[in-house]
């Protein structure tokens, strides 16, 4: 495994991390849950992202209970606020009090003193950026969490927190963005943005949802028990590139990746982490064998002649567009 610096901070995170999204707490039992988190522990992944709202909170619980008795210092644990928890107006949001209340059950669940980065799960437009700020610099003063990040923020609301969170001298140091070879929406004004701002890139997706694993093939129905046939798991998500066309161009990649001597999985995986703004791609898997092929792309480097060649074959089904990034203009 390799490690690199989460955005201009001190703290150290494995270039591949794993993530539970989907799988832990709904799409796959307990057991095979831990034998993932085991896999990805056993592969030298230390860094967990997880979300409060993730299988109703339930993601949370699997995941402290999957790494209750490792070494807490050798782990870099990452939650997510925003999204609803509960039935009530406040359970939701990024107020004050749905922040403090959000940390504490998150602590809970993960069975944990503190998270090493607490993220915003997108912008909040009904709640004064102060407000936010301050509650999030709190929680960081308490030592609840060594550090604050956002998640599909756009540049111009990174711009906007970066200079309170300097005030409350708190450290900013992460975005978790949705990219992959054929979501690019974050190059043209996230990305430099971020540079500037010493903000890395926590990526999730970067196999866009499976599609570029290669196992969904034009003109055919997908797989069974596969993400495009389960409206509970992200089926939404995937939806956008499950079209022909794009499963054609697809199909086209895997020569390259045959050449490069890489799976197709591990392939999409290394082509995010060319990018020097990403500080850590997220993956998941309901399999340890997903795992052990993932980790596989750490530390790879695609030479330029690969990359103008994966270019080529998916630009014209490629989306750039950063008005892609958005958050709900009201709560959810």
């Amino acid at each position: 495994m390799e490690f690199r610096h989460l955005g201009r901070s001190g703290l150290m995170v494995s270039e591949i991390s794993y993530g539970n999204w989907i799988t832990h707490g709904s799409q796959v039992e307990e057991d095979a849950a831990f034998a993932c988190v085991r896999a990805a522990l056993d592969a030298g992944i230390t860094t967990f992202d997880t979300a409060d709202v993730y299988a109703g909170t339930r993601a949370e619980g699997v995941l402290g209970r999957a790494l209750e008795n490792e070494r807490r210092e050798g782990l870099e644990i990452f939650t997510k606020v925003y999204w609803p928890t509960g039935p009530g107006r406040n359970d939701r949001g990024l107020s004050r009090k749905h922040i403090m209340e959000s940390i504490n059950g998150s602590l809970r669940r993960l069975r944990t003193d503190y998270v090493d980065l607490y993220q915003a799960h997108r912008y909040d437009y009904s709640t004064p950026l102060e407000e936010t700020m301050e509650a999030f610099a709190d929680v960081v003063h308490s030592g609840k969490a060594h550090y604050i990040g956002v998640s599909e923020w756009t540049a111009e609301q990174l711009r906007a927190a970066h200079p309170l969170a300097r005030e409350l001298h708190v450290p900013l140091v992460s975005n978790q963005p949705q990219y992959s070879m054929l979501w690019r929406v974050i190059e043209a004004e996230v990305v430099p943005a971020s540079e500037e701002l010493g903000i890395g890139q926590i990526v999730w997706s970067p196999m866009a949802q499976g599609v570029l694993s290669g196992k969904y093939l034009p003109g055919e129905p997908p797989p069974a028990g596969s993400r495009a046939t389960d409206e509970k798991s992200g089926a939404g998500f995937i939806s956008p590139f499950m079209n022909d066309d794009v499963l054609t161009r697809v199909q086209r990649l895997k020569p390259l990746a045959e050449e490069a001597g890489l799976s197709m999985a591990q392939l999409a995986v290394a082509w995010v982490l060319q990018n020097p703004n990403v500080s850590s791609a997220i993956v998941g898997a309901s399999r340890p064998d997903q795992v052990h092929d993932n980790v596989k792309a750490a530390g790879v480097k695609l030479d330029a002649d690969l990359l103008k060649a994966i270019d080529e074959i998916v630009e014209p089904v490629t989306e750039r567009d950063p008005a892609k990034t958005e958050s709900p203009a009201q709560r959810p």
